[in-house]
């Protein structure tokens, strides 16, 4: 199921509050959702089978505590895009594995990435492969040191 312009959706209340629980516990098991929901395996089975098949969930990820990810690079970069560029640039940017989130900003800047590299050479690397897609003017990063 999808909208008008191709943007998957949630069906229902149902839908919304099974993603809810997968944003805080990605690796929940079925039994743990349907108890959690009031439904049947069944059902969130084929819940989850169609949010997947139509978008709605891209994947499943791991969360590590923050002590185990303390040595990697954390740091977000805004992105100024040349005139109507910006559907290209996003694409190109797509395919840098490091970036874990791409947003689209008002203001001064045109998108903001967050980036995640193992370290400062693998994070150098990624600053350099998005300064050179044609169609960014200009960025400006800011590695994230502490988190509240």
């Amino acid at each position: 199921m999808s909208s008008q312009k191709g943007v998957p959706y949630l069906h229902d209340s149902l839908d919304r509050q099974l993603l809810a629980i997968l944003r805080g516990d990605g690796r929940a098991s079925i039994s743990k959702l349907a108890g959690e929901l009031n439904v049947s395996r069944g059902t969130v089975q084929n819940r989850l089978d169609r949010l997947v098949s139509c978008g709605v969930i891209l994947g499943f990820t791991v969360r590590a505590h923050e002590e185990i990810e303390s040595n990697v690079v954390r740091a977000i970069m805004m992105i100024e895009v040349v005139g109507k560029s910006t559907a290209q640039v996003i694409q190109k940017l797509k395919g840098i594995p490091q970036l874990q989130k791409l947003h689209t900003t008002n203001g001064a800047w045109d998108l903001v990435a967050e980036i995640v590299a193992g370290n400062l050479v693998e994070f150098d690397h990624v600053l350099r492969d998005v300064r050179l897609i044609d169609g960014v003017l200009n960025s400006e990063t800011s590695i994230l040191l502490t988190s509240a």
